[in-house]
């Protein structure tokens, strides 16, 4: 059986290592990057670190607008699978990549398969949601992380071909935190081994893209910096925007040396009736470049509380038991806040503060999303599954 897999986004990369791991023992699997993160920090260091093959396809596709991008996917993708001609098309999440190759696959009349289906937000706002939807009613087999997934998709009437199968993600966590143990030098680099810090993550357009709500979080940060170390990895498009708006240049000389951390936002200065000036902060604020999986798994597990717009992020510091502050208005991942473990707090600066300092701490640690056997369980569905995507023959949900 030959299977095309597309990826584009890092977290991509590390649900479909666990899974290639599996699916190459039995199958052939084609790989499709689009280039969607194409920042060698966001994507080669990826390939490099947690095993994944080489990709046989790079679409290098780059940034732009959503139907900018999704157009040029689409191209890409459906040159291969006329050449490839696939029994399975593979997809991810939530991207643009993973919407790019459920409309290519179908229009060829290629059967879907999509791990993480089920998953919602109910903000049709969100363009992940989006993606999540028409992806989903697009697959004809639906690999669910959750009880919950499967329950959204038998709201919308999807009940055929859906699998409970579990996270691939915590798959691939076990993996990584086994090697990062090792491997990983990142918290004597940063100099934070002996004390206690918390991370921080923000790439979501809802943020990123809102001058307000950017504004808010990273003073927020700023805050939370005079008290404890806060490191914060910054992804291109809140760099982008940060310049943007004048509120600093966190690629300053200083994240160009060895530690690749800058202690204080620096550079640009804010223009007139902008923004506030955020140039004076604790040099406890520790911007660094995006990092590779290993080195961001050795912080989520060692820091004392995680600050993210992530999904993937969210459900790691659940895995690792570490509090998780979600800077988002709504989650996908619910039962992580039903739990206790993740506050929700939008990206109001007190909710955001209140959370880390009198956020709760929950005692029960209940097992989520599977048991980290959830690759097997794709393949064995994709295995088992009709080739021509109508029913599968394993259990339904």
């Amino acid at each position: 059986m030959k299977i095309v897999t597309i990826v584009g986004a890092r977290p991509q990369f590390i649900k479909a290592a666990a899974v290639s791991r599996v699916l190459r023992q039995t199958m052939r699997e084609i790989l499709i990057h689009t280039g969607q993160h194409y920042d060698k920090n966001m994507s080669d260091v990826f390939f490099d670190e947690i095993g994944i093959p080489a990709p046989d396809h790079n679409l290098r596709v780059g940034s732009g607008s959503h139907a900018a991008q999704t157009a040029s996917m689409l191209t890409g993708i459906d040159a291969v699978l006329l050449a490839e001609k696939p029994d399975w098309v593979l997809v991810y999440g939530d991207t643009n990549s993973t919407l790019a190759g459920a409309l290519a696959a179908a229009k060829r009349h290629i059967p879907v398969a999509h791990v993480e289906a089920g998953l919602r937000s109910f903000n049709r706002r969100m363009p992940e949601e989006i993606n999540r939807v028409v992806t989903d009613h697009l697959s004809a087999l639906l690999l669910c992380p959750s009880r919950s997934a499967v329950k959204n998709l038998a709201k919308e009437g999807i009940v055929h071909g859906v699998h409970p199968v579990g996270d691939v993600m915590a798959d691939a966590l076990d993996h990584a935190v086994k090697r990062a143990a090792g491997d990983s030098t990142v918290l004597d680099t940063l100099g934070v081994r002996d004390r206690p810090y918390l991370l921080a993550t923000v790439h979501r357009a809802e943020n990123t893209d809102d001058p307000i709500r950017l504004k808010a979080i990273l003073g927020a940060l700023q805050k939370l910096s005079e008290q404890e170390p806060v490191v914060f990895p910054v992804h291109p498009r809140t760099r982008k925007r940060l310049m943007e708006l004048g509120i600093a240049n966190p690629k300053s000389r200083e994240t160009r040396d060895k530690s690749k951390t800058c202690p204080a936002f620096r550079g640009i200065p804010p223009s007139a009736g902008q923004v506030q000036n955020l140039s004076r902060v604790s040099r406890d604020l520790k911007f660094t470049d995006p990092l590779g999986y290993l080195d961001m798994v050795r912080l989520e597990k060692s820091a004392r509380m995680i600050l993210t717009d992530s999904g993937g992020i969210q459900k790691e510091a659940y895995w690792l038991g570490v509090p998780c502050v979600t800077l988002r208005d709504e989650t996908e991942w619910t039962e992580t806040v039903l739990t206790g473990w993740n506050t929700l707090t939008g990206a109001s600066t007190a909710a955001i503060l209140h959370a880390v300092h009198h956020g709760p701490r929950p005692k029960r640690h209940p097992a989520l999303y599977g048991d980290g056997h959830a690759a097997s369980r794709c393949v064995k569905a994709l295995r088992t599954a009709d080739v021509r995507g109508q029913r599968s023959k394993g259990s339904e949900a």
